[in-house]
């Protein structure tokens, strides 16, 4: 067995974020983390183990999109918006997987990635009625993995270990984590997708994105930012919260991970990262933006996603709204 990792903070260091309240009954309250930086980089809000390592994962994948960048991936445009994604699985996402993979002279079966359903539902029930199975193309990382495979190849690396953590692609992954957070690595693990994860702390992961939207124009950090804002339908796909977010913030750059992380910078470089310790996502949009509304950063066009709406019988009853802005 590998040693295990205490949990970060401890088990009383998170404090409450939100809570969920149903016909004016607090039902359940999210515990965790969430740091917001001002534009100059100093933490403007601080709430729990800020600087307790996480892993951030699928919130990394702007940055692993950005060392497979700088590693030779023919990456532009959607291309770049979809390997720093988690899409849905949809049909125009497939094709500009087998796009990139075909041009490095590679084929699905390339991918280290497990095979899954899409997320994007009715997709899913398209393929089911055709009698179709789920595959590796169709899984919310495909992108990422193609931008590791096409980056290998045009580097000359051996394209058939590139999800080891000492393979050349995933050392320029480490290296542009440990660059933009300003930390070195706090532990390394493995993605539900397989892809060595570098952990950092959460103060370290907002700062990473913060350097993305405010990289000067023409360099490689702010053309991931970039793709991710001129084509948010690759960051996600119909329907998806990050996707539906950066549409709402003009200029914002939005990136959600697996076990409640999720990673919000603004144009103006108001930047903040959440860490539900629970794992469940369904507070974290609304944790971000009050942290970044107490940081100064203007979100008042995603007042929608300020809270969530709690359903009874189909019809709202309550919401989950978040506790305190500092």
């Amino acid at each position: 067995m590998p040693e295990v990792v205490p949990l970060a903070g401890g088990r009383s260091g998170f404090v409450p974020l939100a809570e969920v309240v149903r016909s004016g009954f607090t039902e359940s309250v999210h515990f965790g983390s969430a740091v917001a930086l001002a534009p100059d980089g100093g933490v403007a809000v601080a709430r729990g183990p800020v600087g307790a390592p996480v892993l951030p994962r699928s919130s990394a994948k702007p940055f692993q999109a950005l060392a497979c960048l700088l590693s030779g991936a023919d990456l532009r445009g959607p291309r770049l918006a979809i390997a720093a994604g988690s899409h849905t699985g949809e049909d125009f996402h497939v094709r500009l997987v087998a796009e990139m993979l075909g041009e490095a002279g590679l084929g699905f079966d390339a991918l280290g990635c497990p095979a899954d359903w899409p997320e994007d539902e009715a997709t899913r029930h398209a393929l089911i009625r055709s009698g179709l199975t789920a595959s590796r193309e169709r899984m919310n990382c495909s992108g990422k993995h193609a931008a590791m495979l096409t980056a290998s190849a045009a580097s000359g690396w051996d394209v058939g270990s590139y999800l080891d953590p000492g393979h050349p692609v995933q050392r320029r992954v480490r290296d542009v984590v440990e660059e933009l957070s300003g930390e070195e690595t706090a532990h390394v693990a493995a993605d539900g997708c397989g892809a060595p994860l570098f952990g950092l702390s959460l103060t370290g992961l907002a700062r990473a994105v913060q350097g993305l939207v405010l990289a000067a124009p023409g360099t490689a950090p702010r053309a991931v930012a970039d793709a991710m804002r001129e084509h948010p339908e690759y960051v996600g796909g119909t329907g998806h919260v990050n996707t539906s977010l950066m549409r709402a913030l003009p200029g914002a750059v939005a990136k959600g991970g697996a076990e409640g992380v999720l990673v919000v910078a603004l144009a103006t470089g108001h930047a903040a990262a959440v860490k539900v310790i629970d794992g469940s996502p369904r507070a974290t949009s609304a944790i971000a933006l009050a942290a970044l509304r107490a940081a100064g950063g203007d979100v008042a066009s995603a007042g929608e996603f300020a809270s969530v709406p709690v359903l009874g019988g189909g019809v709202p009853v309550g919401e989950i709204h978040t506790l305190g802005d500092k």
